[in-house]
């Protein structure tokens, strides 16, 4: 399905999210920036555990083991897309979007998808597993448009 006038396009990964409005038609996809949004650093561990990992005492024998300690990182990364999802649905409940696209990386689209609204789910016309949130926009119309299926017109 092609991109419409006006359509939405959300491209985020885990510490940036950018949405773009389509300014174009379905032909020739011209995306504008509407809003970006970036966390200003990527936090230590230490900043984000508050303790030492858990201890189990052994069934048999000697000593301790200790709980696998959770990828603090990737939590940091979910709780981003997540914020993300909650935008996407303050915005479809203003009614500000008739279509969406969206563009993240295969783990950030599974978060994504697992905490988008019924109505946002309603309203995607595309999605790419792609990490494109670091690169020029050119670039982003040039996937949308493979995945949508626009044709740029020839010149005449």
């Amino acid at each position: 399905m092609p991109l419409p006038h006006k359509a939405l396009v959300l491209v985020a990964d885990g510490r940036k999210m950018l949405f773009f409005r389509n300014h174009g038609d379905e032909n020739q996809i011209d995306l504008r920036t509407e809003a970006h949004d970036a966390r200003p650093y990527q936090r230590k561990d230490r900043e984000i555990k508050t303790d030492a990992p858990g201890t189990v005492k052994q069934s048999f024998g000697y000593g301790r083991s200790t709980y696998e300690e959770p990828d603090f990182q990737q939590q940091e990364e979910d709780r981003w897309i997540k914020d993300a999802a909650d935008e996407l649905r303050a915005r479809v409940m203003r009614n500000d979007f008739d279509a969406l696209a969206v563009v993240a990386p295969p783990k950030a689209l599974g978060v994504l998808k697992k905490c988008l609204h019924k109505e946002v789910e309603r309203r995607i016309v595309c999605t790419s597993n792609k990490e494109m949130s670091g690169r020029p926009v050119p670039e982003i119309e040039a996937l949308l448009e493979s995945c949508t299926g626009a044709q740029e017109l020839p010149a005449v």
